[in-house]
């Protein structure tokens, strides 16, 4: 007898998750890369929304590596948000979380800067995590704080951004926002294992599979920020993770440590949400909930 995976009740996710399954079928990382991306891409059109009023944004080149930059009607800080897209470092582009991005910025009234870093496999690590810290170590030497974010993938990014900050002696990072992140847990205990076949989009083969494809050495701390020797001396982290997630322990097991190192941390659980929950911030109660929460929280560490 097969034991059915577990699911959330709320409408607005289940009509969330039934629009996801209908674009991106569940193996789909057995198909082409050119298919991932292509399924994705269609993916994020399907959610695409206006942006808000007097948004401005451009495309441009910061040394080599394709950014878009975000600046919203009312500016009320001079911090930088650095935003790092997710997809598993095989999907995503400035364009899938186009509206995600604007949307933080116009919260906030902050400029965002999104990083169209490499991906895998045309590029294996730390490719990804290069791009990311050139962009970074740029707007840090313009005299500007900047706050990391990111989601999934890009959360695994971000929180390797901020040990590498810490570790060059890099000061200007004021906050660090990871949004359901990938941070090298173990795969065959915890949620990798309750939350295997969870709804979402996300298996924790998909994990493993993802891991493989990167090919970011076993243990590395910047790759795998879980495995770092030390998390003190970061700065303040807000960590939201889905309960329907395999990677759901990795934020909280991350939110821990840093807690009992010394750095401040804001931590969220949405009990409703599945992995990539940010799409459906416009159609469930729970996400609008939960991404209002994450503006709030980078608006703070912008102001601080």
């Amino acid at each position: 007898m097969s034991v059915q995976p577990p699911v959330p009740t709320e409408r607005g996710i289940l009509q969330f998750l039934a629009i996801c399954d209908s674009f991106y079928p569940p193996d789909a990382v057995q198909a082409s890369i050119e298919q991932q991306r292509h399924w994705y891409d269609a993916l994020c059109a399907r959610f695409d929304r206006p942006l808000p009023p007097e948004m401005i944004f451009a495309d441009g080149m910061l040394q080599r590596i394709p950014i878009r930059r975000y600046r919203p009607r009312k500016i009320s800080t001079r911090t930088i948000l650095l935003y790092l897209h997710g997809g598993g470092f095989v999907v995503g582009s400035l364009e899938s979380h186009h509206a995600i991005c604007a949307e933080i910025a116009d919260f906030a009234g902050a400029e965002l800067v999104s990083v169209d870093y490499r991906l895998a496999p045309e590029y294996r690590w730390p490719a990804q995590t290069d791009d990311g810290f050139t962009v970074s170590k740029h707007l840090l030497s313009a005299n500007s704080k900047v706050v990391l974010i990111g989601d999934s993938a890009g959360a695994n990014l971000a929180a390797g951004l901020a040990l590498r900050a810490r570790d060059e002696g890099l000061s200007g990072v004021v906050g660090q926002v990871l949004i359901y992140p990938a941070l090298g847990g173990d795969l065959a205990a915890g949620s990798y294992v309750e939350m295997a076949a969870a709804p979402g989009g996300l298996t924790t083969a998909d994990v493993a599979y993802y891991r493989e494809i990167l090919q970011a050495p076993a243990g590395n701390e910047i790759a795998e920020p879980l495995q770092a020797a030390s998390l003190a001396g970061l700065p303040p982290a807000f960590i939201t993770v889905a309960h329907f997630d395999p990677l759901r322990d990795d934020g909280r097991q991350y939110a821990a440590r840093l807690t009992a190192e010394g750095v401040e941390v804001w931590f969220r659980e949405e009990p409703q949400m599945v992995h990539a929950w940010l799409r459906a911030r416009h159609m469930s109660e729970g996400a609008r909930d939960g991404f209002r929460a994450v503006c709030e929280a980078i608006r703070r560490f912008a102001a601080a």
